[in-house]
């Protein structure tokens, strides 16, 4: 995805009381941040973040944090919020590798992936969100009952994502090659900006839901 740079996107995060400065400092105490003892989910690679803007407004009762490492894109996601404000959620200026340092064990509620950067050279395959390797990290930071879901329009990413879950120790409890007519699992649904363009043209969206083999 080629990224146009916005001049002072750099300046405007760091100033936004929407995004948390120093969250390596919040790690183990999410919820005394946030003031309540409600669930934590997190949204990885958030892009813009319409869908977890979404989420934040339709569900009170949790509390969402986004993380995307592109200040430009970000940029975006910050604009909804100074447009309507919803308490709940909160930005973070993150790689995702470095998700095991903001969270402590059992810390997230649930996990969200959508739309990920697909990285189709082989070489690559461990940059992926849904490889075995970033699953790994997943795992140490979602409670034990916890559930992962990831949405995407590239079947082979899709299907790299289905084979890597019995080497990371992780199992489906729910899977669809074609979420929009999947009466299920499409209910609920909230769309990201991706979603919206590759549905419209006919493309069909993939979609798992995963959490952790007992240990």
């Amino acid at each position: 995805m080629r990224l146009r740079n916005v001049t002072g996107s750099d300046e405007i995060i760091a100033a936004s009381k929407y995004v948390v400065r120093e969250p390596e400092t919040k790690k183990g105490g999410w919820k005394d941040f946030f003031g309540n003892t409600n669930p934590i989910h997190i949204e990885v690679g958030m892009g813009k973040g319409q869908f977890l803007y979404g989420m934040a407004k339709e569900n009170p009762d949790i509390n969402y944090i986004g993380i995307e490492k592109y200040s430009t894109v970000l940029l975006r996601a910050i604009q909804k919020m100074e447009s309507e404000e919803v308490p709940n959620l909160y930005f973070l200026c993150e790689d995702a590798k470095n998700v095991t340092d903001l969270f402590i064990k059992d810390e997230v509620d649930k996990i969200y992936l959508n739309f990920s950067d697909p990285w189709p050279k082989d070489r690559h395959a461990k940059r992926r969100l849904p490889s075995r390797q970033f699953l790994e990290r997943f795992g140490q930071i979602l409670k034990k009952d916890g559930t992962l879901e990831f949405k995407t329009d590239n079947k082979a990413l899709f299907e790299f994502a289905l084979e890597e879950l019995e080497a990371a120790g992780w199992e489906a409890d729910a899977v669809t090659f074609d979420l929009h007519k999947d009466a299920e699992m499409k209910k609920g649904n909230i769309m990201t900006e991706y979603e919206e363009k590759f549905s419209s043209m006919g493309n069909p969206i993939y979609k798992y839901i995963i959490h952790r083999k007992n240990e």
